[in-house]
């Protein structure tokens, strides 16, 4: 089994640094960190982690290629994985379109989009050039990296719907598709099943990552504030796929999203949120994520990777799934 920690990028660098040592310490595999707009530069946290931590590996859950061009990509992956000494995985895929309209980016043929930049990067970052007359990438014959990589940078892809988790299984190394619920895991594998097996590939190579959301604590109505804080910021972000596991639509998130974009009323927003919605993660003690996960290694599952808030105490938060949870699967 492997375990990781997600976090969004909307806390101090210092603390990144801090919860990085913390995982490392503890047992976890992998640390990644969102890069959600206007918050902080997942990047740039990154550097800091990579130059404070020795083994766990880092990466970025997600970059999309609107906001910053798959070349731009290909650089800064390449820095990162040299900074960390070869410890960094890209976590890509299209974005949210509810955040892309905010600064006027049309998500067009997000599928596509995800496709052409991963096939590019891939080249730049196994040291070819990668020119590309297609649908979304537009390169010339220039188009190289003007330095020497470390090797090719293994890539996973976020998806939310069904036709981005085929690519999955057909062309990434990884993947982090988000559970929501957790036990959605069932729904997801067959669409990256049926990708790797159109791509001949076995899926026991490719790194599917169980994203669930969880908030742990023995008080759980803290557990669950700080839950409904996250379902209320990016439920209205959520595919209709990941709503109708709950039997949600956007109609549903549309007062939230009123309360907690245009009013900036985060409790109102949270206020609003149902115990349905709450199903979206998992709030409680250690022991309740235990029966949780023992659901989705019945399943396969061989990689969770624990998702925001974490808790209301998140160092506390990562010393107990590291102590209690972690050894438990091992």
């Amino acid at each position: 089994m492997k375990f990781s920690l997600r976090f969004n990028n909307d806390h101090p660098v210092v603390n990144y640094v801090r919860w990085a040592q913390l995982a490392e310490s503890n047992g976890f595999d992998q640390f990644w960190v969102s890069d959600d707009l206007f918050f902080r530069s997942a990047p740039v946290i990154l550097s800091a982690v990579a130059l404070a931590t020795r083994k766990i590996e880092i990466g970025t859950c997600i970059l999309n290629p609107y906001t910053i061009n798959p070349a731009e990509i290909a650089m800064i992956i390449a820095t990162l994985d040299e900074v960390s000494e070869g410890r960094f995985n890209l976590g890509l895929s299209s974005g949210a379109s509810d955040f892309l309209n905010w600064v006027g980016i049309s998500a067009d043929k997000p599928r596509t989009a995800v496709v052409e930049s991963v096939r590019a990067i891939n080249r730049l970052l196994s040291g070819k050039r990668a020119p590309k007359d297609g649908e979304f990438l537009k390169w010339t014959d220039e188009t190289y990296l003007r330095f020497t990589p470390l090797r090719r940078v293994p890539i996973y892809i976020g998806a939310m719907s069904p036709k981005m988790a085929e690519e999955i299984g057909r062309i990434a190394d990884g993947g982090l598709p988000l559970l929501f619920p957790p036990e959605h895991y069932q729904n997801v594998i067959p669409h990256i099943r049926k990708g790797a097996k159109e791509a001949g590939r076995d899926l026991a190579d490719i790194d599917v990552a169980a994203c669930i959301w969880c908030s742990i604590s023995d008080d759980k109505a803290a557990a669950e504030d700080v839950l409904a804080e996250k379902i209320a910021y990016y439920g209205h972000a959520f595919s209709e796929t990941i709503l109708a596991q709950l039997g949600l639509t956007h109609t549903d998130f549309e007062p939230i999203e009123q309360a907690i974009m245009a009013e900036n009323n985060i409790e109102k927003a949270k206020s609003l949120i149902t115990p349905q919605m709450l199903q979206f993660g998992i709030a409680g003690s250690s022991h309740e994520l235990i029966e949780r996960i023992e659901k989705l290694t019945a399943l396969g599952v061989q990689h969770i990777s624990f998702g925001p808030p974490l808790g209301p105490d998140i160092d506390e938060a990562i010393r107990v799934i590291g102590q209690d949870v972690i050894p438990y699967f091992k």
